[in-house]
């Protein structure tokens, strides 16, 4: 069995495939990725020229403060009845991996089956949020719907870039994916507007509104009445979020979290230099210098006027706390950088999470971060 790029002329084969073991859906997200220059890439994997097994890498773009972190998602993975258990994902996942450090990315992020990518240096890291059921009634005001259109992408894009400003790591869609979402016939985006003014925009699916934006309270509700869903997915800390909290109901306690991965911890906390000088200023601390172990390797933060400097690897470290620093397993470090705990939260929840004797300076560098994923694959 031989894994390749895919080809033009594998596209009907792997929409064939993604279909058959996974969704319908899916055939069509794939033919509009496919078909698009800034989608990313593909790898089949083919025996006796039939694909069996394939993955997508897209690009994506988290934004942490203001640092831009080089991202990708493996997405769209499936392998044909008959070839499960020959180890083709693990060869696939490879191949994404690699390819996605040729593309300069530094994390991965994607949503998959529970544990299958935890095999692969896959963490859960990331609150998915819940989708909730819309139990009251909003008051559509003077607003009036329309669906958008493709000339709306930048508006699409403003409007949620204001939104997404409020939290702390965001991943906005790229063009590439707007265009996808407008042309995809399993969902529509809507634009509210008020005297002719965009004031409002969201994907419905279902009946569920994903991705609500609004500049004002009245605009948010507003587009729950004007599209008539029943369910909507929450946005907490967001215009959209607050203007409709008190008309949902309780979420449910399952616990939901993107994946995500860091290859090398020393490149990407080396990308965030400018986002921890921030938090070393703004908690007071100028000099001095901040070691992290994730045990079988580890990083020394030395920083000078609040500024940290080139952070400066190193190896073996099972006894951190003996030179002031903290401890952190590998498995735990996305977790650390980019979930809701920070590295206090972390340490309460497991035993190889410590901050160590200096923990005011571990909890300043590595506090909670609120997130707002808008991911291939909308919750």
């Amino acid at each position: 069995m031989l894994l390749r790029p895919a080809r033009p002329e594998d596209v009907d084969q792997i929409a064939e495939l993604l279909a058959d073991r996974g969704d319908p859906e899916d055939a069509v997200d794939f033919r509009l990725v496919a078909r698009d220059p800034e989608a990313g890439s593909c790898a089949v994997v083919v025996d006796k020229g039939r694909v069996v097994s394939t993955a997508t890498l897209l690009d994506e773009t988290l934004v942490l403060g203001d640092v831009v972190i080089p991202t990708g998602q493996v997405e769209l993975v499936a392998t044909a009845h008959g070839h499960e258990g020959r180890g083709l994902v693990r060869r696939l996942m490879s191949w994404a991996h690699e390819h996605s450090a040729e593309r300069g990315h530094l994390a991965q992020v994607m949503i998959g089956i529970p544990y299958f990518y935890r095999r692969f240096g896959y963490s859960y890291a990331i609150p998915i949020p819940a989708t909730r059921a819309l139990t009251g009634a909003p008051d559509p005001g003077g607003h009036v719907l329309r669906p958008a259109t493709p000339a709306d992408v930048d508006l699409l894009a403003r409007l949620h870039a204001a939104e997404l400003a409020l939290a702390d790591l965001r991943m906005p869609h790229p063009p590439a994916r707007w265009r996808w979402l407008l042309e995809h016939a399993s969902s529509g985006q809507w634009v509210v507007e008020l005297a002719g003014e965009p004031v409002a925009v969201g994907r419905v699916a279902d009946g569920v509104l994903v991705e609500a934006a609004a500049t004002t309270p009245e605009a948010a509700h507003a587009l729950a009445a004007l599209t008539g869903v029943t369910q909507v997915v929450e946005r907490p800390g967001t215009v959209a979020g607050r203007a409709l909290e008190g008309f949902l109901a309780p979420a449910d306690a399952q616990a939901r979290s993107y994946y995500a991965r860091v290859p090398d911890a020393a490149a990407l906390l080396e990308r965030l230099r400018p986002v921890l000088s921030r938090r070393l200023t703004a908690a007071g601390f100028t000099d001095g210098e901040a070691v992290v172990s994730f045990f079988s390797s580890h990083v020394r933060l030395p920083f000078r006027d609040g500024v940290v400097d080139p952070v400066v690897p190193g190896g073996v470290m099972q006894g951190p706390a003996s030179v002031g620093g903290s401890g952190v397993a590998p498995d735990l470090l996305p977790a650390l950088l980019f979930g809701p705990h920070g590295i206090t939260g972390l340490a309460e929840r497991h035993p190889d999470v410590y901050p160590g004797p200096r923990a005011e300076l571990a909890a300043a560098l590595f506090p909670p971060v609120r997130a707002d994923l808008m991911t291939y694959y909308v919750p």
